[in-house]
């Protein structure tokens, strides 16, 4: 594998469409695009933009690195299929990196990271460097919140509670978090490389219907 190797990285699994190009150890173009909704529509033509904003094919790409959440069922899906799609039509690999691990890149040790999460919660984990410490998790924003002399929070905080006032959040902004995912793909390039699944930490909030379903008649 060249060390110029060209890997994809792209991420819809909040209210964004984004995506970043790495060659080598030097990001050639980064794409973000806040979206509630259409990433479904506005992932492949951004994704080409990319390409072409660098001059750069899709043959030419090694890999693919996607966001895997946890975060929006429907924008994980979304880009896990399109990884997979485009690995297997280009016969290059896809790599799934999670939101957490996004947010850990390069930060201090020991931290402690966290993504929003519905009804006021966080999806949380420990990172000490490159190694995470702790499975990742939902949890309320007081349990969550870490003790005097514990990890530094990063990530999607709020404002700190009293006992904490003296240790603000560090807050990377998006380019940051989808240029950490080619780079972590880059970094951890050796193989196997398992198909990217969607990473939840929690339940969809749609349910099915209560009704039964209607009688279909032979």
């Amino acid at each position: 594998m060249p060390p110029d190797r060209l890997i994809l990285g792209f991420d819809t699994s909040a209210a964004h469409c984004a995506a970043a190009l790495l060659s080598g150890d030097n990001i050639l173009t980064v794409r973000f695009e806040p979206m509630a909704k259409g990433q479904a529509e506005r992932l492949m033509p951004l994704l080409e933009e990319t390409l072409v904003a660098a001059g750069v094919r899709w043959r030419d790409l090694h890999g693919i690195g996607v966001g895997t959440g946890p975060g929006n069922f429907t924008g994980i899906r979304i880009a896990v299929a399109a990884a997979r799609g485009l690995a297997l039509g280009l016969g290059i690999p896809a790599i799934g990196v999670t939101g957490l691990r996004a947010l850990a890149f390069r930060m201090a040790s020991p931290i402690r990271v966290a993504l929003a999460a519905p009804r006021g919660e966080l999806y949380v984990q420990d990172f000490d460097g490159e190694a995470a410490l702790s499975a990742a998790r939902v949890s309320t924003v007081e349990q969550a919140w870490p003790e005097p002399q514990g990890p530094v929070p990063v990530g999607d905080w709020p404002e700190p509670p009293t006992h904490r006032r003296d240790l603000w959040p560090a807050v990377p902004d998006m380019e940051a978090r989808i240029m950490a995912i080619p780079r972590i793909v880059s970094n951890g390039w050796a193989p196997p490389h398992p198909r990217p699944a969607p990473f939840y930490l929690r339940s969809a909030d749609a349910a099915p219907p209560a009704d039964p379903p209607p009688l279909i008649l032979p």
